[in-house]
């Protein structure tokens, strides 16, 4: 069972500037926490670590203000330099572990997985939450395999007690079907990155939370 104070909040936004140019990682940031995200989650694997440091320092500053989470997408240095309150670590990035020894105890930690198993194994390593996919047909990164479907959401759901976040062709209309097979919240980088407004569509997605979960959170 999910603990009653989970360690994450619900709509994760995956910042992002190379499917989209019209908007810095610190703009989508703000929209995005505006329309309802609770995480913001920096994806730069261009930048320096000093100029992502310095840029997620900037979106630090947004998120404290909106009462939202930053975590960062593999660069577990940076996001120690910048203060964010994580990291996410996908299954060809550094160990969990490492990160733990970094960041500390307080940090928050994210795992990626495909199937229940590596779900389990992230959990067992300590993970905080799993982000979980890719569960729809998606085009923001090159994936070697299929859509793992709702079917192994729902057993990786089942088969750890930490937050799932399905993430994978998530979109506003799609994001019901996933909280329904028993995911915790969801990850976006397209369904705002790329829409003609990121404050409305970030909107769009917090309002099926809550009428899924009961909150926005």
């Amino acid at each position: 069972m999910i603990p009653a104070r989970p360690p994450i909040g619900r709509l994760h936004v995956i910042t992002d500037t190379r499917i989209q140019n019209r908007f810095d990682h610190v703009e989508l940031a703000r929209m995005a926490v505006a329309g309802g995200a609770t995480v913001i989650q920096i994806r730069d694997k261009q930048l320096t670590d000093a100029e992502l440091v310095s840029v997620a320092k900037r979106v630090l500053a947004g998120c404290r203000a909106a009462g939202a989470m930053l975590i960062v997408n593999d660069r577990i240095d940076v996001a120690a330099r910048a203060g964010a309150d994580g990291v996410h670590l996908g299954r060809e990035d550094a160990p969990i572990a490492r990160a733990r020894r970094v960041l500390g105890a307080d940090a928050v930690i994210g795992g990626s997985a495909g199937t229940a198993d590596e779900a389990v194994e992230a959990a067992r390593a300590g993970a905080d939450y799993v982000g979980f996919g890719h569960v729809y047909p998606t085009s923001t990164k090159n994936k070697p395999g299929p859509p793992v479907g709702l079917e192994a959401l729902a057993l990786a759901c089942s088969a750890i007690e930490i937050p799932v976040i399905a993430i994978g062709g998530i979109t506003g209309e799609s994001a019901a079907g996933a909280l329904a097979a028993g995911a915790w919240g969801v990850a976006v980088v397209g369904a705002v990155c790329a829409a003609g407004d990121p404050e409305a569509a970030t909107r769009t997605l917090a309002s099926c939370i809550a009428r899924s979960h009961g909150d926005a959170s």
